[in-house]
């Protein structure tokens, strides 16, 4: 669902073909002034700012960002079919802009379109709520009623899994290392979902599949405990902590985490769209609210902005200096990342999205029908915060858009600053680390102990060596399109042509992970659980197994039609059980598919009907023996060469629907997702 930049911008999370998107391209789209039904809405805002932003930038005035910005988003929600957009910037402690494009309600339902207001129409930000979350724990930090390094054992009221020793700290949770293997079930449901944290967090929480520190891992079950711990530590409840001590504070009179929105807010939420031409749908309910339950304006969201980068807002500072310098720095080093500290590094909840040799700390968030990014340049005094209500027409629809506003604006106003050169690496160096480097890697955010194991055979990334010591990644990290890669330090990469750069730990001569993005890594995926070999044998097997049932009544018709005698009774035992087994099999991997296609749609699937499909899973693998003792059966009987190859082909079959089934956790104890 929710996740930050679904990079996993996919960094967000929506549907997991939304995660997988997390790795699209960033597209610039083109800034085409072309208006759309409904033209932006102008907020009253500060007067223009006329700071310099850089040597050879354009100039940041409300002026400019205003007339930029039109000329961007208007066309660009055309095209991809999005309802609406509402955006804002900050800028010299003030908040230079709010805009809105588009619809807020596109009528569908009411009849009368509603044009988007920045200062009243609420957007679901999703997992931008987690720099809230953070913003919480780190105000009980500094007061001293949590310890950013001691075990979070000391405040739960139930006990975590875990499967290494040592501590998971809350600087574990605020920067994904924790070690949480994925969970999909009860991130999302619709309106009259009862949200209980503690419940969500407490029952059958998710593997810890990682040691703490070691292996970026995107994780929304590790930041709603952060939330949670928030909620033990200052006896509230998380909702009305937040309210309190950072939405009040910071003056965000029109947001909530409340779920469904209160009363007096109802009436301001902006509808949800698939696409703009689509019925509006039902309000979203997070089943862990910290991880991405926020809705709130984008005069709000610029509120927040200036409360990060210190600037005088709302009633209170949300944080004192230190405490923000030390909420922005990475949060983690060498001591526990290894090399990976050379790349991009979470701090204690922003990502490391820096540009054009720019600080800059962002957070992106999807929920299913809306999607967001926040970015603060703390060194420039400046942020940007954009939201959408819709999907769009294609998957990466919204991450385009949202990387060509966040680029652009980084671009135009925050140009490259000259830099020290990069080191050199010896050639013959480059060339051994990159022969290390050549390989099948999957992403760090994964499931490994249920059957959802099996999505990550979606999501490989293909790594080898090209052009003498370059690295060819397909597909590039964040993106859905080939990246090549030079090496400019030892172990650090940088793209060809690009900003983006990469960090490779290695151990004993093999590569342990590679650091892309400041919460996710690419892990090396061992031969027989690659696409090329999985995939094939499950295919291969699954055609076998279909022929098989669809000859059960021909071969019935044809020996009637015959007039033959119906088949002895010699193996007939072996016979009847192989066929159960084999259809089984089949029914089990319909249910896979049904089941998988289920829960990533954020429906539930209960839990005795995967126990069924797991029962039927485990009798075609137990029919293996049976399939044995036919084909042995038949080739002592001599009962020909096609049906000695069918019962082998079977018997194939059999055996590699039940190796996937094994090594794709179908037959995991855990049937939680």
């Amino acid at each position: 669902m929710i996740d930050d930049n679904e990079a996993g911008t996919a960094r967000s999370g929506s549907r997991t073909v939304r995660l997988a998107a997390a790795f699209a391209a960033a597209a610039v789209l083109a800034t085409t002034a072309v208006g759309c039904a409904a033209g932006p809405a102008k907020s009253t805002v500060a007067p223009p700012v006329a700071v310099s932003a850089g040597r050879g930038s354009a100039a940041l005035t409300a002026e400019d960002i205003n007339a930029w910005l039109d000329g961007l988003i208007p066309a660009a929600l055309d095209r991809a079919g999005i309802a609406g957009a509402t955006v804002s910037v900050v800028y010299g402690g003030k908040i230079l802009t709010a805009r809105g494009y588009g619809h807020a309600d596109t009528g569908t339902e009411s009849g009368e379109p509603v044009p988007v207001d920045p200062e009243r129409h609420l957007f679901r930000v999703g997992s931008v709520s987690k720099l809230f979350t953070a913003t919480a724990a780190m105000q009980l930090v500094r007061d001293g009623a949590l310890d950013l390094d001691a075990d979070v054992g000391r405040y739960l009221d139930f006990t975590l899994p875990r499967r290494y020793e040592g501590p998971i700290t809350l600087r574990h949770l605020l920067s994904h290392t924790a070690g949480f293997e994925e969970r999909v079930g009860g991130l999302i449901g619709t309106e009259g979902t009862e949200v209980d944290l503690r419940r969500a967090l407490a029952t059958d929480p998710p593997e810890q599949i990682y040691r703490p520190g070691t292996v970026p891992a995107y994780s929304n079950y590790g930041n709603a405990l952060a939330g949670y711990l928030v909620q033990r530590a200052s006896g509230l409840p998380f909702e009305e902590y937040v309210d309190r001590n950072v939405l009040a504070r910071a003056g965000m009179t029109s947001s909530t985490f409340v779920q469904p929105l209160p009363d007096r807010l109802r009436s301001q939420m902006a509808h949800g769209y698939e696409h703009s031409a689509g019925p509006a749908v039902p309000f979203e309910i997070v089943g862990t609210p910290p991880a991405g339950a926020l809705s709130a304006t984008a005069t709000d969201m610029a509120r927040f902005m200036l409360a990060q980068l210190g600037e005088p807002v709302g009633t209170a500072p949300l944080l004192d200096r230190a405490t923000l310098d030390l909420m922005h720095r990475p949060a983690l080093d060498a001591t526990s990342l290894g090399t990976l500290a050379s790349g991009p590094r979470m701090s204690l909840g922003f990502f490391d999205e820096s540009r054009n040799g720019h600080r800059i700390l962002g957070h992106g968030g999807d929920t299913e029908y809306f999607h967001s990014h926040l970015q603060i340049l703390p060194d420039d005094r400046a942020g940007i915060f954009i939201s959408v209500n819709s999907t769009g027409s294609g998957a990466t629809d919204t991450l385009h858009l949202r990387q060509a506003i966040t680029t652009g604006f980084a671009d135009r106003y925050f140009p490259a600053l000259a830099g020290p050169p990069a080191g050199i690496v010896d050639p013959a160096t480059t060339a051994e680390h990159a022969a290390m480097t050549a390989g099948t890697y999957e992403s760090s955010r994964a499931m490994r102990s249920n059957f959802l194991t099996v999505i990550g055979l979606a999501g490989r990334t293909r790594v080898s060596v090209v052009d003498e010591g370059r690295l060819l990644f397909e597909p590039g990290p964040l993106g859905d399109s080939a990246a090549l890669y030079e090496e400019v330090a030892p172990w650090v990469w940088r793209e060809v042509g690009g900003q983006h750069a990469l960090a490779i730990r290695v151990a004993d001569g093999e590569v342990e992970a590679i650091g892309f993005d400041s919460a996710f890594a690419l892990l090396p995926v061992e031969p027989e659980r690659r696409f090329s070999v999985a995939v094939p044998v499950l295919l291969a097997s699954t055609v076998v197994l279909l022929l098989a049932v669809l000859s059960w009544p021909v071969r019935a018709l044809l020996r009637r039609w015959r007039g033959q005698a119906p088949r002895d009774r010699a193996g007939r035992a072996a016979r009847v059980l192989t066929r159960m087994a084999v259809a089984a099999t089949v029914l089990a991997l319909v249910g896979w598919g049904l089941s998988i296609v289920a829960v990533l749609g954020f429906n539930d699937v209960p839990a005795d009907l995967l126990r069924l499909v797991q029962a039927l899973q485990l009798l075609g693998l137990l029919g293996v023996a049976a399939a044995a003792v036919r084909l042995v059966d038949g080739i002592r009987r001599r009962s020909g060469w096609p049906r000695i190859a069918g019962s082998g082909l079977v018997l194939l079959a059999l055996a590699g629907t039940g190796w996937f089934a094994v090594e794709f956790m179908f037959l995991a104890p855990s049937v939680s997702y």
